[in-house]
């Protein structure tokens, strides 16, 4: 044997040692470590599956609420909303709440409708934007049935500049203040739509509309 084969057959069998020490030492961390991904990986393709299936039986209940409600199926439809607000998944318990109000609303139960919306906007678990956007529907409600503290209460904090919301809250509160003879208050909540370039277009047209109106009845007496 020469010296050259003699050096590679132990280097070979240095090299052997030393994975059976390196495999002795690291080898059940490795399998468990390829057994957990394994396991992890398995878990989360379950959990996406699960997740797709809950969303996609909510989005339909969701839907079939939504055709009782078109149907005039009002009672119906409530139950139906209640139901997915118990055991839908995501945010459909949510938008069945928001729903479930709207519901009420068209079928002219306006208390219930703004009990359920006051609730919504009272929940410290909803987005700001779902609580405002609650708010302003029990304002909305609330200028043929209440009064202008019951609109104001509501919707004044959303008439501030900048607020997403503050064209539909001042059109609300301004009519509001128009049908409780508060001629000035109206006027300037109009005029601030009017305006305002930022301002849909109807919204806009019909704020401009107010403020002829309200110029032409003359100064209240």
């Amino acid at each position: 044997m020469s010296d050259d084969s003699f050096i590679r057959e132990v280097n070979e069998e240095l090299r052997q040692d030393q994975f059976k020490s390196l495999w002795r030492r690291f080898g059940p961390v490795a399998i468990g470590a390829a057994v957990l991904l394994v396991v992890a990986t398995a878990g989360y393709v379950g959990y996406e599956r699960w997740t797709s299936s809950q969303a996609n039986a909510s989005g339909d209940a969701f839907s079939q609420a939504l055709d009782l409600a078109r149907q005039g199926e009002t009672a119906e439809a409530l139950a139906a909303f209640e139901e997915l607000e118990g055991s839908g998944y995501g945010s459909y318990p949510l938008l069945a709440r928001m729903r479930a109000a709207t519901v009420l609303a068209a079928d002219g139960d306006a208390d219930g409708a703004v009990a359920a919306f006051d609730e919504i906007a009272a929940d410290k678990s909803v987005t700001d934007v779902i609580a405002d956007t609650a708010r302003l529907r029990a304002g909305l409600i609330l200028v043929d049935r209440g009064s202008y503290a019951d609109v104001a209460a509501r919707v004044e904090t959303l008439t501030a500049d900048g607020n997403a919301l503050r064209h539909t809250a001042r059109e609300a509160l301004g009519l509001a203040a128009w049908k409780e003879g508060k001629r000035d208050d109206a006027l300037t909540l109009f005029q601030q739509i009017s305006g305002d370039a930022a301002a849909p277009r109807n919204t806009r047209q019909r704020a401009e509309m107010m403020v002829e109106l309200i110029l032409g009845s003359g100064p209240a007496e």
